[in-house]
């Protein structure tokens, strides 16, 4: 095909690539040695390049030819010949654990420099040119977070909001929200944007030793929206789970019981809206946008119904029947809440608040409570993606990756969120990864551009292509065939050529 000469420069994703080291294995695909792997679109030519993360976790490891440092789903051991004394400390050392630097979900965006993320409160510098491994950053060396979302939000500055969780500091566990600046003041030019992080608010957890898990939150031109659901942390569990010989992922747990309670923080005053608001019990992981309209906030989400997701990932139930054995028992769903932020203080009890035109609804308590209940766009993606330019506006389109009932991709899809119309693009024994958005330099409307995604193919003979379609239409413009063993990946950003510096900057 012709890919659009306006397509110029790098395709970065991320995700897990190693699964063995010497006889250890990982229990979960979520926990393999991060894998970065680019496109580098030039001239209406296309190259492709992958490096391993060179992390300390993947450093120690490949060193001892085994497992070493913990991950996720997996709890490493140390020599079993070391004496008593040593064994005694590593219990204690592994309390509040010192966690992975194996950043292999996503690529953040700081001031010039690019970064892999995870969720633990290390990042990683790379070079998105040579995928080399750079300095490694500790955010907790500027703010008290033990880990943080690698779903960062950047706003109209290109500064970095990000959102981590701070696990019985001073007595209390609070989810913090921080800014990293987008670039730090002339005469401090030697210094790193980290130096300037500032802590934009704190939220209390609701319970001090159960701190809700999360993976990402929502923004809006006023509002920062925080989600604290009923699947959560045990931090006692955790604490223990390296004597107990079970994995932190064991200490995750959902309550079907519970309510998911939204926060919704003034960015200009940074305090929170005193009122209360919350929903069912969900587990969820991506918010795709949210925007303000007539005194309501408007976001939209995937959500399930319980956190049998995460199980699915468990490597030994990815066999070669993994199809056929592996099945969702809740579909992931884009729920859209619609939360009347200005509403009337003498509003009757159990009328409902939200005067746009919407079936979601939030209905006034006696106690003052505010319950909402989502209108539900379409169901069946995951990994969704907008045009950012969209971000916390008014917007229509999400592009996602499609999912039945299996957790793997077999299309990729267009969901407009106004006429409910849906567009794909699938073909046999593809499995597409999460799709992204580049529009293009003259844009005019929401679609103009094109989605850019990585296909696996189920025979390991058949080579893996990188595919180009037109953003409208969904049609195919071309494909980049690459001879290397691709790995599905999880999430990435493309880098338009003119944000790169280049080396002698």
């Amino acid at each position: 095909g012709q890919l659009p000469t306006w397509l110029q420069g790098i395709l970065l994703r991320n995700g897990p690539g190693m699964h063995t080291i010497g006889d250890s294995k990982y229990n979960h695909w979520f926990d393999g040695l991060a894998l970065l792997h680019s496109f580098t679109f030039k001239n209406g030519e296309v190259y492709y390049r992958s490096k391993y993360l060179r992390s300390d976790t993947y450093n120690c490891n490949i060193e001892a030819n085994r497992i070493v440092v913990s991950e996720f789903g997996t709890m490493a051991y140390p020599d079993p010949c070391k004496n008593i004394f040593a064994k005694a400390f590593s219990y204690l050392s592994h309390t509040i654990p010192e966690f992975t630097d194996n950043c292999l979900i996503n690529i953040m965006k700081a001031g010039d420099d690019f970064y892999a993320t995870g969720e633990t409160n290390f990042i990683r510098k790379i070079n998105p040119e040579t995928l080399e491994t750079l300095e490694k950053v500790d955010y907790n060396k500027y703010v008290a977070v033990n880990v943080a979302t690698s779903h960062p939000h950047y706003d109209s500055d290109g500064n970095v909001l990000n959102m981590g969780t701070s696990i019985v500091d001073k007595g209390k566990t609070k989810y913090l929200l921080f800014k990293i600046p987008s670039s730090v003041p002339e005469q401090e030019k030697k210094k790193s944007c980290f130096k300037h992080l500032e802590v934009v608010c704190s939220i209390p957890s609701r319970s001090l030793l159960h701190p809700s898990y999360y993976h990402s939150f929502g923004i809006t031109e006023n509002y920062i929206i925080f989600i604290e659901q009923p699947f959560r942390l045990d931090i006692v569990k955790m604490a223990t789970a390296y004597i107990r010989g079970v994995s932190w992922a064991s200490c995750l747990a959902f309550n079907k019981d519970d309510k998911t309670w939204f926060h919704f923080i003034d960015r200009k005053t940074k305090k929170e809206v005193p009122t209360k608001f919350y929903t069912d019990a969900m587990v969820f992981f991506h918010h795709i946008n949210a925007y303000e309209e007539d005194g309501h906030i408007i976001f939209d989400i995937i959500a399930y119904t319980d956190n049998s997701l995460y199980d699915m990932f468990y490597l030994k139930n990815l066999g070669k029947d993994f199809e056929e054995n592996v099945k969702l028992t809740s579909i992931p769903t884009c729920k859209r809440f619609v939360v009347p932020l200005q509403c009337d203080k003498d509003a009757v009890v159990d009328s409902n608040l939200v005067t746009l035109p919407s079936t979601a609804t939030a209905v006034k308590e006696k106690d003052g409570n505010i319950y909402c209940q989502p209108e539900i766009l379409c169901e069946g993606i995951e990994l969704p993606r907008i045009n950012y330019d969209y971000n916390g506006k008014k917007y229509k389109y999400v592009f996602a990756t499609q999912v039945q009932w299996s957790p793997v991709p077999t299309k990729i899809a267009k969901f407009n969120t106004q006429t409910k119309e849906m567009l794909h693009w699938g073909q046999d024994n593809c499995w597409p990864s999460e799709p992204v958005f580049v529009p293009s330099p003259d844009a005019k409307e929401e679609d103009d551009g094109v989605v850019l995604t990585c296909v696996v193919k189920t025979d390991p003979k058949d080579p893996p292509f990188l595919l180009v379609l037109d953003a409208k239409t969904f049609t195919e413009l071309g494909r980049a065939t690459v001879n290397v063993e691709m790995h599905m990946d999880l999430h990435g950003m493309f880098i338009p050529q003119q944000a790169m510096k280049t080396e002698t900057e």
